[in-house]
C-alpha cells in the first residue's frame, strides 16, 4: 500500500496508542468543509469529471506551483486551457516529476485519493502513468464517480463554495430545486466589488449596480447593493462571507469621510493609501452588515497576489503565483474591534500566512475578544508541521474552542477527504500527548477530538 496505516501518528508507543484510539472514534465523523473553491456546477449538472488531469492537475494549484518551479512550462501543462488537447502527456509529465512531491502534503493528498478512490498502491511514476491514467478515467466514467456520488461517498454532509456578489448563483438555485439530499451552500466573496485594485473593479460595480437596481454612484446606493447581494446568497443558504485583502487593516470613518472616499474611489482617480483605506473601511462595513444579517466573517488577508506579473498576465488570477508576507493584526484590527470587538452576536474568523502572529498577535486577540475566533492552518501551512504548530502556539492562549475546527480551502475536489483525513490525525496526536504529559484527562480528548472534527466548525459557521 501507498499509505501506512499510523502515518502522522507519534512515534513513540504510548503516545501513538492514544492518538490511534482517538482517532478511530472521529475518522467516519461526516466532513464538514465550510470553504473552499469547489463549483456547485459540477454537482448542479452531475456530469462525470473529463479526464485524469483535469482532475487532478489543471485546478490545482498545489501541483503545478511545483512543477513550475522546477521548470515545467504552464504551457505543457495546459494552464488555464478549457479543454485539455492531450490530457494523457499532461498526466506523464505529472508522472515524470511525482517525485518533486516527496514529504509535502500534496504527496499525501494525492496519494489517499489514488489509493482509497481508485485502488492503485504502487507509487505513481513516469514507469507506470499510462496504467494511472487508465484506470482512473475508466472510473471516471463510471456513475460512481460522478459528482454527487463522490459527494455521498465522501461522507460530506456540506460542501460551500466561494462566490463573486456578481454570481448568479444558478447553479446553488437548480441544486436547492433538484430534490438531491447534498448540501452545497454559497460564499460571499465581496473583493471584485471592494478592492479598487481588482481587475476591472469600475465595471464589477456597476454590474452590482445594475444587478440589485441601486444607484451605486453614491456611497448609501453602493452600500444598499452589496446589503441587497448579500441577502441574495442569504437565500440560497450562505452562511458565511471571505475576505481575501491585502492586509488586516480596518477603519472607521465617519459617513462624511467614507462617502468622500469612495467618491475618489469610483472616480479612479484615489492613490495607493486611498485605496487601502477604502478596502480596511470596507471590512468594517461588512462586519456591521454581519451584525445585522447573521453572516459569519471571514479575513484571509497576507498574500501578495499575482506576485509573478509575467504568469498574471498570460494565465491571470489565481496561477499559483501567490507569496505570503508579514501581517499586522493587533494595530490593523482595531478600529474594527474598538466599534464591535465586544459584540458576542458577531462571528469573525481570523486566518494567517505569517506564523510568526499565532503566540504573539491571534491567540492573545481570540482569547479576548467575543467576536474572534481563529480559522485552521491556511495554504501554506496546511500541513502536518503547519497543524500542529498552529496548535502548540494557540492553544495556550486561545484555548481549543475559539478555534474553529478544520477547512480544506481547496480547488481540488478529490483531494478534500485526504485533507480532512490529515487535520484529524495531527489534532489526535496533539490531544495524545497531552493525556500521556497528564495535562488532559482521557475522557475530555475524546470529547475534543470529535469537537475539533466537526463540532467547532458547526458552530462558528452556524452550519
Amino acid at each position: 500500500m501507498v499509505l501506512h496505516e499510523d502515518r502522522l501518528f507519534p512515534a513513540e508507543s504510548a503516545v501513538r496508542c492514544i492518538a490511534r484510539s482517538l482517532y478511530a472514534s472521529v475518522r467516519d465523523l461526516p466532513i464538514v468543509s465550510p470553504h473552499g473553491h469547489t463549483q456547485a456546477a459540477w454537482f448542479a449538472r452531475n456530469e462525470p469529471f473529463p479526464n485524469p488531469a483535469m482532475l487532478f492537475v489543471q485546478p490545482d494549484h498545489y501541483v503545478y506551483r511545483m512543477l513550475y518551479s522546477q521548470g515545467v512550462s504552464m504551457e505543457e501543462l495546459e494552464i488555464g486551457q478549457a479543454e485539455m488537447k492531450n490530457p494523457r502527456a499532461v498526466w506523464r509529465l505529472f508522472a515524470k516529476h511525482y517525485f518533486l512531491f516527496r514529504g509535502t502534503p500534496t504527496r499525501m493528498w494525492l496519494d489517499y485519493a489514488f489509493q482509497e478512490l481508485f485502488g492503485l498502491e504502487e507509487r505513481l511514476s513516469e514507469r507506470n502513468a499510462d496504467v494511472y491514467y487508465d484506470r482512473i478515467a475508466e472510473m471516471l466514467a463510471t456513475d460512481g464517480f460522478r459528482p454527487r456520488a463522490l459527494y455521498e461517498r465522501f461522507g460530506l454532509e456540506v460542501l460551500a463554495t466561494t462566490d463573486s456578489p456578481l454570481d448568479s448563483l444558478e447553479h446553488h438555485a437548480a441544486l436547492r430545486e433538484s430534490g438531491w439530499r447534498g448540501r452545497i451552500v454559497p460564499t460571499f466573496r465581496p473583493d471584485p466589488v471592494v478592492d479598487p485594485e481588482f481587475v476591472g473593479f469600475a465595471e464589477r460595480v456597476r454590474a452590482l449596480g445594475e444587478q440589485t437596481g441601486e444607484d451605486v454612484g453614491n456611497w448609501a446606493g453602493y452600500l444598499a447593493a452589496l446589503r441587497q447581494a448579500r441577502a441574495r446568497f442569504r437565500r440560497l443558504g450562505c452562511t458565511a462571507t471571505d475576505h481575501g485583502h491585502p492586509t488586516a487593516q480596518t477603519a472607521d470613518l465617519s459617513e462624511a469621510e467614507a462617502a468622500r472616499l469612495y467618491a475618489a474611489i469610483v472616480s479612479g482617480q484615489a492613490d495607493a493609501a486611498e485605496q487601502e483605506l477604502f478596502r480596511a473601511q470596507m471590512l468594517t462595513e461588512m462586519a456591521k452588515m454581519s451584525l445585522e444579517d447573521g453572516l459569519v466573517m471571514q479575513i484571509h488577508p497576507g498574500s501578495v497576489r499575482n506576485h509573478n506579473r509575467q504568469v498574471f498576465e498570460r494565465f491571470g488570477r489565481d496561477a499559483g503565483a501567490d507569496i505570503p508576507r508579514a501581517t499586522n493584526y493587533v494595530d490593523a484590527l482595531r478600529p474594527l474591534l474598538d466599534r464591535m470587538g465586544n459584540e458576542p452576536g458577531l462571528t469573525i474568523i481570523l486566518f494567517t500566512l505569517d506564523e510568526s502572529t499565532y503566540s504573539r498577535e491571534l491567540a492573545p486577540l481570540a482569547g479576548h475578544y467575543p467576536c474572534l475566533r481563529l480559522g485552521p492552518p491556511w495554504w501554506f501551512h496546511d500541513s502536518p508541521e503547519g497543524m500542529m504548530r498552529f496548535r502548540e502556539q494557540a492553544t495556550e492562549t486561545a484555548g481549543f474552542y475559539n478555534t474553529v475546527g478544520f477547512n480544506d480551502d481547496t480547488r481540488a475536489f478529490l483531494s478534500i477527504p485526504a485533507r480532512h483525513d490529515v487535520a484529524r490525525r495531527v489534532d489526535c496526536s496533539f490531544l495524545a500527548r497531552l493525556v500521556v504529559e497528564h495535562r488532559l484527562d482521557e475522557d475530555e480528548a475524546f470529547e475534543l477530538a470529535r469537537e475539533l472534527t466537526n463540532g467547532l466548525v458547526k458552530k462558528a459557521y452556524r452550519l
